[in-house]
Protein backbone atom coordinates (compact mmCIF):
# COMPACT_ATOMS: atom_id res chain seq x y z
CA UNK A 1 0.00 0.00 0.00
CA UNK A 2 1.38 3.39 -1.01
CA UNK A 3 1.50 6.10 1.63
CA UNK A 4 2.68 9.69 1.58
CA UNK A 5 3.60 11.40 4.83
CA UNK A 6 4.25 15.12 4.96
CA UNK A 7 6.03 16.87 7.81
CA UNK A 8 7.80 20.09 8.72
CA UNK A 9 4.90 22.49 9.06
CA UNK A 10 4.61 24.73 12.10
CA UNK A 11 3.79 28.22 13.29
CA UNK A 12 6.31 30.75 12.03
CA UNK A 13 6.73 34.49 11.70
CA UNK A 14 6.55 36.33 8.40
CA UNK A 15 9.97 36.29 6.80
CA UNK A 16 10.98 32.95 8.31
CA UNK A 17 12.01 29.84 6.40
CA UNK A 18 10.77 26.27 6.51
CA UNK A 19 11.59 22.98 4.88
CA UNK A 20 8.73 20.59 4.29
CA UNK A 21 9.31 16.90 3.65
CA UNK A 22 7.21 14.22 2.02
CA UNK A 23 8.24 10.60 2.44
CA UNK A 24 6.73 7.84 0.35
CA UNK A 25 6.42 4.24 1.34
CA UNK A 26 5.42 1.54 -1.08
CA UNK A 27 6.42 3.68 -4.04
CA UNK A 28 9.71 4.93 -5.43
CA UNK A 29 9.82 8.51 -6.61
CA UNK A 30 12.21 7.77 -9.43
CA UNK A 31 9.37 7.14 -11.87
CA UNK A 32 6.99 9.91 -10.80
CA UNK A 33 6.65 13.62 -11.12
CA UNK A 34 5.97 14.92 -7.61
CA UNK A 35 4.10 18.03 -6.67
CA UNK A 36 3.45 20.14 -3.60
CA UNK A 37 0.02 21.58 -3.07
CA UNK A 38 -1.53 23.78 -0.43
CA UNK A 39 -4.99 24.55 0.81
CA UNK A 40 -5.71 27.74 2.68
CA UNK A 41 -8.71 27.85 5.02
CA UNK A 42 -11.89 28.20 3.00
CA UNK A 43 -10.10 27.95 -0.34
CA UNK A 44 -9.55 25.37 -3.03
CA UNK A 45 -6.40 23.28 -3.02
CA UNK A 46 -3.77 24.66 -5.38
CA UNK A 47 -0.59 23.29 -6.82
CA UNK A 48 2.47 25.34 -5.93
CA UNK A 49 5.45 23.39 -7.22
CA UNK A 50 6.36 20.23 -9.08
CA UNK A 51 9.51 18.34 -10.00
CA UNK A 52 9.94 15.84 -12.80
CA UNK A 53 11.03 12.30 -11.99
CA UNK A 54 14.39 12.96 -13.67
CA UNK A 55 14.85 16.16 -11.63
CA UNK A 56 15.46 17.96 -14.90
CA UNK A 57 12.39 20.19 -14.68
CA UNK A 58 10.80 22.14 -11.89
CA UNK A 59 7.66 24.23 -11.95
CA UNK A 60 6.37 26.95 -9.65
CA UNK A 61 3.26 29.04 -9.57
CA UNK A 62 3.96 32.76 -9.86
CA UNK A 63 3.09 33.53 -6.26
CA UNK A 64 5.96 31.38 -4.94
CA UNK A 65 8.66 31.85 -7.57
CA UNK A 66 11.92 32.93 -6.03
CA UNK A 67 10.86 31.84 -2.55
CA UNK A 68 10.07 28.12 -2.90
CA UNK A 69 12.50 25.44 -4.03
CA UNK A 70 11.45 21.86 -4.69
CA UNK A 71 13.92 19.00 -4.62
CA UNK A 72 13.89 15.23 -4.46
CA UNK A 73 16.11 12.61 -2.91
CA UNK A 74 15.35 9.36 -4.66
CA UNK A 75 17.55 7.31 -2.35
CA UNK A 76 15.45 8.47 0.61
CA UNK A 77 12.18 8.46 -1.33
CA UNK A 78 11.64 12.00 -0.14
CA UNK A 79 10.57 15.21 -1.83
CA UNK A 80 11.30 18.52 -0.15
CA UNK A 81 9.90 22.01 -0.35
CA UNK A 82 12.23 24.72 0.93
CA UNK A 83 10.35 27.91 1.66
CA UNK A 84 11.96 31.27 2.29
CA UNK A 85 10.50 34.70 3.08
CA UNK A 86 7.23 33.24 4.30
CA UNK A 87 4.17 35.45 4.02
CA UNK A 88 0.85 35.25 5.86
CA UNK A 89 -0.79 34.26 2.57
CA UNK A 90 1.38 31.13 2.54
CA UNK A 91 -0.67 29.84 5.48
CA UNK A 92 -2.37 26.55 4.77
CA UNK A 93 -2.10 22.80 4.83
CA UNK A 94 0.60 21.55 2.49
CA UNK A 95 0.28 18.22 0.71
CA UNK A 96 2.42 16.24 -1.68
CA UNK A 97 1.10 14.09 -4.47
CA UNK A 98 2.17 12.48 -7.67
CA UNK A 99 1.29 14.95 -10.44
CA UNK A 100 1.74 13.22 -13.82
CA UNK A 101 3.74 15.49 -16.16
CA UNK A 102 3.20 18.24 -13.52
CA UNK A 103 -0.04 19.07 -15.29
CA UNK A 104 -1.88 20.26 -12.18
CA UNK A 105 0.85 22.60 -11.02
CA UNK A 106 1.11 23.98 -14.55
CA UNK A 107 -2.62 24.66 -14.54
CA UNK A 108 -3.58 22.10 -17.20
CA UNK A 109 -5.51 19.75 -14.93
CA UNK A 110 -7.36 19.73 -11.62
CA UNK A 111 -6.04 18.52 -8.30
CA UNK A 112 -9.29 16.56 -8.12
CA UNK A 113 -7.86 14.17 -10.72
CA UNK A 114 -5.11 13.09 -8.33
CA UNK A 115 -6.00 10.16 -6.15
CA UNK A 116 -3.24 9.74 -3.61
CA UNK A 117 -2.71 12.31 -0.87
CA UNK A 118 -0.98 12.38 2.45
CA UNK A 119 -2.53 13.86 5.57
CA UNK A 120 -0.82 17.19 4.98
CA UNK A 121 1.27 19.40 7.20
CA UNK A 122 0.02 22.73 8.52
CA UNK A 123 1.99 25.91 7.96
CA UNK A 124 0.82 28.98 9.81
CA UNK A 125 2.52 32.30 9.11
CA UNK A 126 1.83 35.10 11.55
CA UNK A 127 2.41 38.72 10.74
Amino acid sequence: QVQLVESGGRLVQAGDSLRLSCVASGRTFSSYHMGWFRQAPGKEREGVSCISHSHSSTYYVDSVKGRFTISMNNAKNTVFLQIHSLKPEDTGTYYCASDPLCLVVQGHSSYKNLDLWGQGTLVTVSS
